[in-house]
Formats: C-alpha cells, structure tokens, sequence
C-alpha cells in the first residue's frame, strides 16, 4: 500500500457567472480533471454565516420561528446571519444575536465549521455557544419577520427527533451543543 494520497485536484480553465445576487453568485467554470479530460462545473459562492446556539440558562435555548420562501412554511431555527464582507465571524454572532434576538452574551464558544453544500457552494457555517445572556431589545432587518421562541433545550432536541425541526443547521447546532454541554463547557 502507498504512503502517497492521490491529487484529485480539479484546475479551472474558465470560469462565467451565470447569476449574481444580493446574497449567492452562481458561476459556470470548465475545469482540468486529474485524467486530463475537461467537465464543468456550477456552484454558488456564499459569503458565509454564523450560527448561534444562545442558551438563556443551562437548560433553556432560544430559537427564532420565521418563514421561509423556497418552502413556503415556518421553521424553527437557531438565530443565524450572514457574514459581511470583512466581518468576522464571531463579529456576525454577536450582531445577529442581537438583531434577532435581543440578546448580548458574556460568554462564547466557537463549537464547529460545517460546510453544508459542498457538492454545489462554498458557503461554510460557523457554530457558536453563547451563554450568560443578557437582554437589550432587538432590532430585525427592515425585511426580515420573525418570532423570538424561548424553549427547553430538551424539547429542542425532542423537536429535532419528531421533526418539528428540520433546517440543518439547527439540528447540527443543536446536536454539537448538547455534546459540548456533555463535555463540559
């Protein structure tokens, strides 16, 4: 057996964009496979997102409720935002805490980076503890509607069993959390 990993380094050759919008850019490139034969491939960029797991006390999390376009229902979720360009991630954390929830938090820990759709987007997610919360009011987007939902961080996780909840990074959150919480902070 070989100590040497295989390359399967893909090289681009040309690269269009197809879709350029607020949040996601959808581009069209040809590339060199490793046989040396050409493909194309279609992604979308993503600027990237934090996402908080904000626990009011050791057994209560807070989830927001809002509706979402692509499946025309609401979802429970954990509070999560775009990274700007130049934002530090845990810099999106505590703004979108705020924004979404009212909350500041004393307290963080960064738990994982999940690459959700690596098949089709560069998107990564940053997952974040945030504890010792304080209240300060909060202050949604213009165009974003949403519920502040305050609930047993076990019935989360029952939720999440049922499938009461089923956006992924809610689930994935919600999952590294009660592993950490069984860690140790």
């Amino acid at each position: 057996m070989s100590d040497k990993t295989p390359d399967f380094t893909e090289t681009p050759l040309s690269s269009k964009t197809v879709y350029r919008g607020k949040l996601l850019h959808v581009l069209e490139d040809e590339v060199r496979l490793p046989n040396g034969r050409s493909a194309r491939r279609e992604y979308i960029r993503h600027p990237g997102a934090a996402v908080m797991v904000p626990l009011t006390d050791p057994e209560t999390v807070v989830l927001v409720r809002q509706f979402r376009y692509p499946l025309a229902r609401h979802f429970y979720e954990l509070p999560a935002g775009k990274i700007d360009s130049g934002e530090e991630p845990l810099q999106t954390a505590k703004r979108e805490l705020r924004e979404e929830c009212g909350y500041e938090a004393a307290e963080w820990r960064h738990m994982a980076t999940i690459h959700p759709c690596i098949g089709y987007a560069d998107e990564r997610m940053e997952f974040y503890l945030a504890r010792q919360l304080n209240h300060v009011g909060h202050a949604p987007d213009e165009d974003e509607f949403l519920e502040k939902v305050t609930v047993g961080f076990a019935e989360a996780l029952r939720w999440v069993r049922v499938g009461k909840i089923t956006d992924q990074k809610t689930v994935i959150g919600l999952l590294w959390a009660d592993r950490v919480s069984r860690e140790g902070w």
